[in-house]
């Protein structure tokens, strides 16, 4: 009987699925699982999980005090929302969940060790291990040097919106478990840039993760690469093979879906016979690199902008929801648009990828007919609201 691209990718690969809806995780059973404020704001709209985002919010309400502010205690409760959604991913995998620092302190090593501790006591006093869980920080040098700290003290780190090879190899000599190099966002940059379409094969966000996963291999780094963001499903065939990849419930449908041989892309034994040049890293070399490479710089300070817009767009949904609470009215009244609002920078009724900002994964699965911006129809459907679109 042939095998799906999805059975064949899992003998391979560890697969991880890019969702902070709990009902796909079921679905599709991966090892590992991610989350961050941009898909628990998606999910926090389900009306599935309302129930979650009110006890939540009534807590951290009586964990602050009376005399708190809304916005204090929306960033409280954003902090135990991601808890509470990671324990609830941790029942139903059997791996690990990364859960995300708040993305406006990512220039702040110290903010960033502290708020790491903070998750990771929450997650121990409901009872669950430190092994199960990342902590998923940006790729500054800021960041890396936190995760270095945290690493040692036994709290593993998955370093995000990682898109060049001197980010990479500062998190492999930190002692970083995962970074997550972004495919999508790459080829999304150079396709701007170039106004060229690219095949799976030239995809430079391919070749990006491929020659970070041949230096690790080449040099006995035990981080771990797991490729992320992607547009389709010819970039996840092209790195069959490495250690993960996290992968949004539409794109692991069409893997389900198709049955053709898939090839072994990456190997670390192929890896070990290649001529690389090793790179001494240190701070100004970073640094410098970082500057030669504007790719990765445009796209890490634009990831960053985005990553706290979604938190800044999540703690005001959540200030507004206990106004809501204090009135006795339902969510439902007000997800779709409240969200939407949020969103719509420029109020034309469509929101780009560019306004959204926040995790491809959520935007692809809003996006229903693949036409690069999401509509307060899709967005209702996307958030299990009655669906009247045609797709």
């Amino acid at each position: 009987m042939a095998q799906s691209l999805l059975e064949q990718l899992r003998e391979l690969t560890i697969v991880v699925a890019d969702t902070g809806d709990i009902q796909a995780i079921e679905q599709f059973t991966p090892r590992d699982a991610t989350t961050n404020p941009s898909l628990i704001t998606a999910a926090a709209q389900m009306p599935q999980y309302h129930e979650i985002v009110d006890e939540t919010l009534l807590t951290a309400k009586q964990e602050a005090g009376a005399d708190a502010a809304d916005k204090e205690v929306a960033n409280l409760a954003f902090k135990r929302l991601a808890v509470a959604f990671g324990l609830k991913i941790l029942a139903i995998i059997p791996g690990r969940v990364s859960t995300e620092v708040d993305a406006r302190l990512s220039y702040d090593t110290e903010a960033t060790i502290a708020t790491a501790r903070d998750l990771i006591a929450q997650y121990e006093a409901a009872g669950m291990s430190r092994d199960r869980v990342l902590i998923k920080i940006a790729s500054t040098w800021e960041g890396i040097k936190a995760a270095e700290i945290l690493e040692k003290e036994g709290i593993h780190c998955n370093l995000t919106l990682l898109f060049g090879l001197h980010q990479a190899i500062a998190c492999a000599e930190a002692g970083v478990t995962l970074i997550s190099p972004f495919v999508g966002r790459i080829l999304d940059w150079y396709k701007k840039e170039t106004g060229k379409e690219y095949n799976p094969t030239e995809d430079p966000g391919v070749q990006s993760v491929t020659e970070i996963y041949n230096y690790y291999k080449k040099f006995g780094y035990q981080t771990e690469v797991m490729g992320a963001s992607f547009r389709n499903i010819g970039e996840i065939c092209e790195l069959a093979g490495c250690d993960l990849l996290t992968i949004s419930p539409k794109l692991l449908a069409q893997l389900k879906e198709q049955e053709e041989v898939l090839e072994r892309k990456l190997d670390p034994a192929k890896a070990a016979d290649m001529d690389i040049e090793k790179i001494t890293m240190d701070k100004a070399t970073f640094d410098n690199m970082h500057q030669d490479d504007r790719m990765a710089s445009e796209k890490l300070d634009e990831g960053i902008k985005g990553f706290s817009k979604a938190l800044e767009s999540l703690e005001q949904l959540l200030a507004d929801r206990l106004v809501q609470l204090s009135k006795g009215e339902s969510l439902a009244n007000h997800a779709t648009q409240d969200l939407f609002a949020a969103y719509d920078l420029d109020g034309d009724g469509l929101i780009t990828r560019e306004e959204w900002m926040g995790t491809d994964a959520v935007f692809d699965a809003l996006d229903l007919d693949h036409d690069g911006k999401v509509t307060k129809e899709e967005l209702s459907c996307g958030l299990g609201g009655a669906c009247t679109l045609a797709v």
